[in-house]
């Protein structure tokens, strides 16, 4: 690629990762779409498992005092910091989340690889692997003791403030916002890890962690983590159905707009180089980064 050329548009690289990866699950989705169900399913039992460590952590250093202080606040920072790896977990195990999901059929339907149809598909079906991984593991948390004491106490606290979010106007578009911030946070990594620029592993690791810790530490929404927690507490020690149904809803509509949009629809468009290789038609290097031809 032609060094202005490369100036100009730098994330080409990015760009055709995410296309190489979208041909893969829309492939997936179709032909083999039980195992995209296992690999969807896989991330959710990962982030059921990750939402237990941090509420006992939270929940153990709330119960110690120093004088007349409790330690929860440092409980929320290293709960929030033991959050994070769920994110690392998942790509390396190429497990398959909605939330990153959604920044990836937005660049691939703005390229035409995918219609808005399959881009439906592949999303819906992620979102139902998520949910049926974390179901499993609330199954196994209800036959177990794991999500009783201040563990479950801290899990029914944050329960309970999702589900404020719904009881005003206010509410509700404080929790957009937070859903919104909560995907640019998480594919921001991920636009880190596939854009080439850092290759080393403990450099993704951390960029994944950072990102969840932010998004954990400040009370960001992510829709697939919610989905989780309110069917771990719901089979636990029970929930308000319709108004989990709605903060999901929510924070589906937020994390969209954070990740699919923010994130993958403004980068598509920046890293275009159409109109710019139409008028300098002699700029175009068989050597750069190409985009991948249309998926069929």
């Amino acid at each position: 690629m032609p060094a202005q050329q490369d100036a100009l548009f730098p994330g080409k690289q990015f760009i055709s990762t995410v296309l190489e990866a979208l041909e893969t699950k829309t492939r997936m989705t179709g032909t083999i779409a039980h195992r995209y169900l296992m690999r969807a399913a896989m991330a959710g039992m990962i982030v059921a498992v990750f939402y237990v460590v941090n509420y006992a952590i939270v929940g153990v250093l709330d119960g110690i005092r120093v004088g007349d202080t409790s330690l929860a606040g440092v409980g929320r920072l290293f709960g929030a910091l033991a959050f994070g790896p769920a994110l690392v977990f998942i790509y390396y195990t190429k497990s398959e989340l909605l939330t990153s999901n959604m920044m990836v059929v937005v660049i691939g339907y703005y390229y035409k690889r995918i219609s808005a149809w399959r881009a439906l598909r592949v999303l819906t079906m992620c979102l139902a692997g998520n949910f049926l991984g974390g179901l499993v593991f609330a199954g196994m948390y209800r036959l177990s003791t794991l999500v009783d004491g201040p563990t479950g106490e801290h899990a029914l606290h944050s329960v309970a403030t999702k589900l404020g979010y719904l009881s005003s106007a206010s509410g509700t578009a404080d929790l957009f916002v937070r859903a919104v911030l909560c995907n640019f946070m998480i594919n921001l990594a991920m636009l880190l890890i596939y854009n080439g620029f850092i290759r080393e592993d403990w450099s993704k690791i951390f960029s994944m962690i950072v990102a969840v810790f932010v998004f954990a530490f400040l009370g960001f929404e992510h829709s697939v983590a919610n989905t989780v927690l309110f069917t771990v507490v719901g089979l636990t020690h029970g929930i308000e159905v319709l108004p989990a149904l709605g903060n999901v809803g929510v924070a589906l509509l937020g994390n969209f707009v954070g990740g699919g949009l923010l994130i993958g629809g403004y980068y598509a468009y920046a890293n275009d180089d159409s109109r710019w290789l139409r008028r300098h038609p002699g700029e175009a290097s068989e050597g750069g980064a190409q985009v991948p031809h249309p998926v069929q």
